[in-house]
Formats: structure tokens, sequence, C-alpha cells
């Protein structure tokens, strides 16, 4: 027979008891392991952001808010001409850079109340604007074979293409020469850097041309063969290469005489190409059916075709229709 628990053992173990439940319910609270600390959140509309180096978004989440950058596929976007009387915009080849603000001035004299605005890109470009659109009212093209091509399709008044003038190629140095090149021959050394024109502008037509015609004549395919492997760039347009010489990024360039006639002097120092091998390039002009301005740009073409206009091109190095 058991003996009844003191008042005291019953006390002893009502506070064991006690403590156990007080225990577990506090473990059960604070130490589960599925359940993250709470951080008080923040109103994003009551309280303004302060900018600060330690909260600045991260290269990703910029890149998830920021616009993405639309990049042109095409180096010949359509220029914002608008037609206006007595005005002219002429798209020219840009070989004819260093002349046009000569001709200009002197049309303006000729013609006074008339303007010319050049528009001034490597032919094949000023092609590709017409044909997106871009207005003009004078076509001025470094290559009948674009001349061509437009005129088939409709583009020219009809009987106002016209011969305009000719240019040779030469071959230019930067004015220290520190390649040390002093023939034509020394183009093949190994090591040397070249610009010439795409294949696609009518100065690279040309270089292509007058190389091969010299390595017939004078030289060999070697000779060839190793001056296009020292070819490092070709420029979309033909001041593209003089650019090129001019800087020093390039140890020679093939251009046209009109572009270092135009040069101040000591820009460069030139190699010349003999008649016989060099490769005469043609310009043409020509007036734009889509023109609204037909009066000024037949003044126009009439001035460029001037004795006037015929001297401000030989003067910066072109030469007559012969």
């Amino acid at each position: 027979m058991k003996r009844p628990m003191k008042t005291s053992q019953i006390i002893i173990i009502g506070i064991v008891c006690g403590l156990l439940i007080f225990a577990t319910l506090f473990a059960g609270c604070t130490s589960s392991p599925s359940v993250q600390p709470v951080t008080p959140a923040v109103s994003t509309t009551a309280v303004p952001a302060t900018p600060s180096p330690t909260t600045l978004p991260t290269p990703q989440a910029v890149s998830t808010t920021i616009a993405p950058v639309v990049i042109a596929t095409t180096s010949t976007p359509v220029p914002a001409y608008t037609s206006s009387e007595g005005n002219v915009v002429a798209f020219t080849a840009a070989s004819l850079k260093g002349v046009s603000p000569k001709l200009a001035a002197d049309f303006e004299k000729m013609y006074p109340g008339h303007h010319v605005v050049f528009n001034l890109d490597g032919t094949q470009a000023l092609r590709t604007q017409v044909m997106n659109g871009a207005y003009a009212d004078v076509f001025i093209s470094a290559s009948n074979a674009y001349t061509t091509e437009l005129t088939k399709g409709g583009y020219f008044v009809d009987g106002t293409v016209k011969p305009l003038t000719s240019n040779y190629v030469i071959v230019i140095l930067p004015a220290n020469n520190p390649a040390k090149i002093q023939s034509l021959a020394d183009l093949a050394k190994p090591g040397l850097k070249i610009a010439i024109g795409d294949k696609s502008v009518p100065v690279g037509t040309a270089t292509n041309a007058a190389i091969g015609n010299l390595a017939k004549s004078t030289y060999n395919q070697d000779w060839n063969a190793s001056v296009m492997k020292n070819v490092v760039t070709f420029e979309t347009s033909e001041p593209g290469v003089a650019t090129k010489v001019a800087l020093g990024e390039v140890d020679a360039g093939f251009v046209y005489e009109s572009t270092y006639t135009a040069a101040p002097q000591g820009t460069y120092v030139a190699l010349t190409i003999p008649k016989t091998d060099n490769y005469l390039q043609t310009y043409t002009i020509g007036i734009m059916k889509q023109s609204t301005s037909k009066g000024a740009a037949s003044d126009f073409e009439t001035f460029m075709l001037s004795a006037v206009g015929q001297q401000d091109l030989r003067d910066y190095g072109f030469r007559p229709i012969s």
C-alpha cells in the first residue's frame, strides 16, 4: 500500500511540469527552421528613396529597365534635305570634297539668288540614299555603273546626264614617310600597311585596275599579291583613305589625284602611276526627275560644264573629259 505524497513533493512536481511545458512552448516559437526572420516592410510611396552607392541597382537590373539601343544597319541613311526654289541639293561623289566650297562660291556668283548644298559621300552610298527616297536635285557620280543603274531606274530627267570631268589614281604617303617608300615597287615590302577603297566604291575599282595593270606591265603577280596582302583597310569613301594616310594610320593609300592636289601643301608625299597603267575615272552629272527646283538644277549643271566650273575642277586636280 502506497503512502500518500507529501505536500512539498506535490509542489516540486508541479513546478517541474510547469517548467517543462514552458520550455516546450518557448522552443516551438523561436527555433523552427522553416521560419525566417521578418524584416519590417518599407513604404515606397510615403517615403521617397534616397540614392546611395550601396543601393544602386546592379547592371543586370538596369538592363531590364532601360530601352534597348537601336543600332543602324546601314551607313547610308536618308538625308533630311528638302526642296526650295533657287536652292540646289547636289548629291556629289566624295572626291569632290576639296573643290566643293570653290564651286559653291562661283556658282552663286554666276547665278545670284541661287544656293547649292553638297551631300558628299561615296557614289554607292549616294545611289542607295536616292533609292531609299532621299531628295536631290542633281546627282554627280564617280562611276558610270551607278549612273547607268539610276538611268535605267528612271531617276534622271531625260537627256540631262552628261560627262563632267575625270580623275586618275595616285599613291599618297604620310608627309614624313615613316616606311621609307621610294617607289611603287616598295609597296610590296612585307609589313607595310596600305589603305584602298572597297571594291564597291569607284576609287576601289580604279585602284584594283591600276594595281593589276602595273603587275602585268612592270612588275608581276607576286608583286600584286604582296601589295594586296599589305592592305589593312578597305574604305567606303575615297576621303576615308586619305584620312588614314594623313593620320599616319597606314603607310600608303590609293586616292584620286584631285585629293592630293586639294590637300594643304606638306600633307602628303605622292607616287604617280603611269597613265598607260592608270585607270581614268569618268564623272557624270544629271538632273533628278524628282527635283522641284529644276530651273536652278539646270543652272547648276550649266555652271559645272561652263569654263568657270571646269577651271575650278582643273585647279583641284581633276582632268577634262578627253
